[in-house]
């Protein structure tokens, strides 16, 4: 049984070896460590998955980033999602982006972005960015750059990413 709840301090170590582990390095560590201590950290969108209620086994980070068009606008950056090795390929990836999606959804956010695969993000209903006129920093990431609404029609017809500093972008 998988259980989502919000994160909690004393749940940092064994987050950090959950990312660790299905990243392979320190990287995204260190990338939730600074948005976490940043103002663009969202407590209610920071999720960890726990296995029959005690084993940490999934995490996944949604945090505010702003689109720069005729105004500028706060959007959300899906940023990491991490399962533990022995527990990839049970859905548990799939059911803590929908589940994080629905949460966004209900406090209010209007879209989402996120730099990954395409063919797995397209299963959420992610497009690439750029058939909405969304541009980001990322010059080579083509359809892995994508957007998704969470509201319909809520993106501007063109508009630009800008990733906080905790991003090191």
């Amino acid at each position: 049984m998988i259980e989502l709840r919000e994160e909690l301090k004393s749940d940092v170590e064994g987050i950090d070896n959950i990312v660790r582990n299905a990243f392979d390095g320190e990287d995204e560590v260190a990338l939730i460590h600074r948005i976490r201590n940043s103002q663009h950290y969202i407590p209610e969108l920071a999720l960890i998955a726990l296995h029959n209620r005690t084993t940490p086994v999934g995490y996944i980070l949604l945090s505010e980033i702003e689109i720069e068009a005729e105004d500028t606008i706060t959007s959300l950056a899906l940023a990491p999602v991490s399962v533990s090795p022995p527990f990839q390929n049970e859905g548990i990836g799939t059911f803590m982006i929908n589940e994080s999606l629905k949460r966004a959804t209900a406090l209010g956010y209007r879209h989402v972005i996120v730099l990954g695969h395409s063919a797995y993000y397209s299963k959420f209903g992610f497009i690439p960015a750029s058939e909405k006129g969304i541009t980001g920093p990322f010059k080579e990431a083509g359809d892995s750059f994508m957007v998704k609404e969470l509201k319909k029609d809520a993106l501007p017809k063109e508009g630009h990413v800008h990733y906080p500093a905790a991003f090191g972008i």
